[in-house]
């Protein structure tokens, strides 16, 4: 697997998508692993996580700050600081902050998604608040992301 030389630099702007809570950091874009992965930073705002979804790209999640609910294929569980989770392509997953502060995580997504192109598209579907499950939907198809319900709640209780 070629990897390119790259310098994300940590002062880079964050794409953001107030609606759910999210600035997002692409720290390595597709074209960095010709397009074996892509790896980006979170920080989640307090109480805020995704819409539940599923795509075919696998999530390896890597919690750095805070506490986040997670749920995967409908099995809820915590994940703290220090934490790694890994969500297969195709499973139904979200996850929320938990914390009273926000939180962050780092993400290897495989194979490559353009992040930046993704979620810089999510941010204008997303400008005036979280749109209904088909208007999601029909911008999902694109990049064959399936929306499936509203993000996890962080008063909802794990499962394990």
């Amino acid at each position: 697997m070629p990897i390119s030389f790259l310098h994300s630099k940590g002062t880079e702007a964050p794409i953001k998508i107030p609606a759910i809570g999210l600035d997002l950091f692409v720290r390595m874009p597709p074209a960095a692993s010709s397009g074996e992965f892509c790896f980006i930073e979170t920080i989640n705002a307090p109480g805020a996580g995704p819409p539940r979804h599923r795509h075919r790209e696998a999530e390896i999640f890597r919690v750095i700050e805070g506490r986040y609910l997670y749920e995967a294929d409908g099995q809820r569980f915590y994940a703290e600081a220090g934490d790694v989770v890994s969500i297969p392509g195709g499973v139904e997953h979200g996850f929320c902050n938990v914390t009273d502060k926000p939180a962050r995580q780092y993400i290897l997504m495989a194979p490559a998604l353009d992040a930046a192109a993704f979620f810089t598209e999510l941010a204008g579907v997303m400008h005036d608040g979280i749109p209904d499950q088909a208007a999601l939907n029909a911008f999902g198809l694109k990049w064959h992301v399936e929306f499936l319900g509203p993000p996890v709640n962080k008063n909802d209780q794990p499962t394990d």
